[in-house]
């Protein structure tokens, strides 16, 4: 009995400390500049692990010296309701059950509040306990973060390239231009990359590639409307 109490007591003490840390880390992101993720870790040890050289390009950028097409382009691809949910958009995430069950192609209903939440405190897996953990992030972010510091984290600490994280260093490395100057084009080619950075090359872009960019840019037109005011 004396095990079993002290084992309670310990779990107990350890969710108190999870909780208040996780808490603490939120509102610290909620000021400071997101220089390292779990990803970006992970990324390199696997490189390293492979024999090769560890490739790492990522400078944080403030939303205003990030161009307002890159931020349109991001939402129009990956999240249009981003304005509008609490963190989670059911609709998406019913329609890709949908359509998995029906033999389609698969894709995530995932928000860019849950790719920020996974993105800068977690790991990538498809384990219920990161999905879990991922939720709880979510939820902690949509509370105590604004729409806009989301957006900006995520423009800033997303995978967009082998080794390549975030709008700067994107910007630099496939164009030559820092992040303020990309343009509508360029912005809807690095969106069309985010299913999956690296396989596709907004540096080289693919038929399937352009096809996807012009998507994006006619879906901008609409979005562009609704976040008129966002930066204000």
């Amino acid at each position: 009995m004396k095990a079993l109490r002290l084992l309670r007591k310990v779990l107990f003490w350890l969710l108190i400390f999870f909780f208040g840390s996780s808490v603490l880390a939120v509102l610290a992101y909620r000021i400071l500049p997101v220089g390292l993720t779990p990803l970006m870790v992970i990324r390199c040890v696997e490189q390293v692990r492979t024999g090769e050289q560890a490739r790492f390009h990522h400078e944080w950028k403030p939303m205003e010296k990030i161009s307002p097409q890159l931020a349109i382009a991001v939402v129009a691809s990956e999240d249009q309701n981003f304005l509008k949910h609490h963190g989670f958009d059911m609709k998406a995430i019913e329609q890709a059950a949908h359509e998995a069950e029906a033999g389609g192609r698969r894709r995530g209903g995932s928000t860019i509040s849950q790719q920020t939440a996974k993105n800068v405190f977690l790991w990538p897996s498809s384990t219920w306990l990161r999905k879990g953990l991922e939720a709880y992030f979510t939820v902690l972010i949509e509370a105590l973060w604004s729409k806009q510091r989301i957006l900006e984290v995520y423009l800033n600490s997303i995978e967009m390239g082998d080794g390549i994280y975030g709008a700067e260093a994107v910007a630099q490395a496939n164009f030559g231009v820092p992040a303020s100057r990309l343009t509508e084009s360029q912005s809807a080619l690095i969106a069309a990359t985010l299913p999956n950075p690296r396989k596709f090359d907004s540096a080289h872009p693919s038929r399937y590639m352009q096809q996807r960019q012009r998507k994006i840019i006619r879906e901008m037109q609409n979005v562009r409307v609704w976040m008129r005011g966002f930066w204000e």
